[in-house]
């Protein structure tokens, strides 16, 4: 199965076209109250700015108060499949930066060793992104002051990805006897293992980010999540070409 072609599937969610009108049309009403508030042509009885809603096709339109636009806009609050995101998805990518930083000198393969600079390029960033957002957005603690859990993986979600139980609780994650291996390699041999084990690592943060997609809320987390199904999905393809 191509995964890249599956989450683009999966992304095209009934929800989200839905979240796309609202925001299109929220949009919409503050143009509207900009373009009241400048010619003075519109104004409710207390003399406060209304806001004209455009009604859908066949509908007529509405007029609201400031306070019902502000409620009318989406909710697009951070959920828990945000913060899960987010806080696994920083821990995988450092793993990611500690394979790669083997290559240099391991790898026998330039085109390996490039791959391995492309790769920390862009993860060293994105760990920094996910950072400022979760100190922007800090996971709800529980009434014991310690951090909710997240989600239960959905059902026939293989855990451990074939990878043991070292990181069972993310797909695919190296264990620490083949991140052992990995470093103990050198040449054509660190070149073929490094392959295989990234491939597999990408594929598991095409998993997560699919999930991220199907069930999160906040437009900051899936727009990191589609980085990631972009960018890693060309790097399977270039790594399978590459084995």
């Amino acid at each position: 199965m191509d995964m890249a072609k599956d989450l683009r599937g999966r992304k095209t969610l009934p929800a989200r076209p839905l979240r796309l009108a609202a925001a299109t049309a929220t949009a919409g009403l503050l143009l509207t109250l900009t373009a009241c508030q400048d010619d003075g042509a519109d104004r409710a009885d207390d003399g406060r700015a209304s806001i004209v809603a455009p009604g859908r096709p066949g509908e007529k339109s509405r007029t609201l108060t400031p306070e019902q636009a502000a409620r009318a806009k989406p909710d697009d609050s951070p959920n828990a499949a945000d913060h899960s995101y987010v806080q696994r998805m920083i821990e995988h990518h450092r793993q990611a930066l500690t394979m790669s930083a083997l290559a240099p000198e391991r790898a026998a393969a330039d085109p390996v060793k490039r791959l391995a600079e492309r790769i920390s390029a862009a993860q060293k960033p994105e760990i920094g992104a996910m950072q400022k957002w979760l100190a922007l957005h800090p996971a709800p603690t529980t009434g014991s002051g310690t951090t909710a859990p997240a989600p239960a993986p959905a059902p026939g979600h293989d855990q451990d990805h074939g990878h043991g139980h070292d990181h069972g609780s993310m797909p695919g994650m190296a264990t620490e006897q083949q991140l052992g291996e990995l470093s103990d390699a050198r040449g054509a041999d660190f070149d073929r293992l490094f392959l295989k084990l990234m491939t597999a690592h990408h594929e598991g943060a095409l998993t997560m980010a699919g999930e991220a997609l199907a069930g999160g809320n906040n437009p900051a987390v899936e727009e990191m999540a589609n980085e990631v199904v972009a960018t890693q999905s060309a790097e399977i393809h270039r790594m399978r070409a590459m084995g």
